[in-house]
């Protein structure tokens, strides 16, 4: 799970990182995701070289999911979707799939090595949602403690927080979880902080009330969007 301290940067290369990595966005941080996140064709190429063809089968199915699958649903529907597109990748932790104790994965580095940590599928759920037009203030990535039932513990944990409205109380999209509830229904969860593009909150409060920060703060989100510039 991320900390929040100095950080360099730029995130040093991962031994698993053979060609250069996939970053197809436009972000600058404090402005909203522009929608051009979708693999393009060297991409995909790339991506077959490294990873074979169900990595590329995995990244057009991504595309489609976007351009065509969401375009006509509501907001409702696309968090069904998008929800449901990225539990289906399995769950693997950072050391294995990347040799870092906690690399942040772009989603053209989720799919194509088709392994997830849960920081992961929240970040990939926020930008496939704002790029199928959902607003950056209904999205929140949101730190929290889980309790693993069989596990008997707490861990740390990451997941998408969707606010119908401002205030309101939201929804959870999860891979712990597959089913969206709200989080009041969410009892083996504490949250502890969010963020997005537009800042950072405590979950003391509800609400822009508790913005309690910029997004720099936390070192991986910084890290991740200079290598998005890097690498485009």
């Amino acid at each position: 799970m991320p900390a929040m301290r100095t950080h360099p940067a730029i995130l040093k290369r991962s031994p698993r990182l053979l060609i250069p990595l996939l970053a197809v966005w436009t972000y600058v941080i404090g402005a909203a995701m522009e929608d051009d996140i979708l693999p393009n064709a060297r991409t995909l190429e790339l991506v077959e070289q490294r990873y074979g063809g169900a990595a590329t089968e995995r990244l057009r199915r991504w595309r489609t999911l976007v351009e065509r699958d969401l375009a006509g649903d509501n907001e409702q529907a696309k968090l069904e979707r998008v929800n449901r597109f990225f539990n289906q990748i399995p769950g693997v932790d950072d050391k294995t799939n990347w040799h870092e104790r906690d690399y942040w994965a772009t989603p053209v580095e989720m799919l194509a090595s088709n392994g997830a940590d849960c920081e992961d599928y929240a970040l990939a759920k926020f930008f496939t949602l704002r790029a199928a037009g959902v607003p950056g203030e209904r999205l929140r990535i949101t730190y929290v403690r889980a309790w693993l039932p069989r596990e008997k513990r707490l861990e740390s944990h990451m997941v998408l927080a969707y606010y119908p409205e401002p205030d309101s109380e939201p929804l959870i999209l999860d891979n712990l979880d597959a089913r969206i509830k709200p989080a009041a229904e969410r009892g083996d969860l504490s949250p502890t902080m969010s963020f997005n593009g537009d800042g950072l909150w405590s979950a003391k409060q509800r609400g822009q009330s508790g913005k309690i920060g910029d997004a720099s703060r936390i070192v991986h989100w910084n890290t991740l969007l200079a290598r998005m510039r890097q690498e485009r």
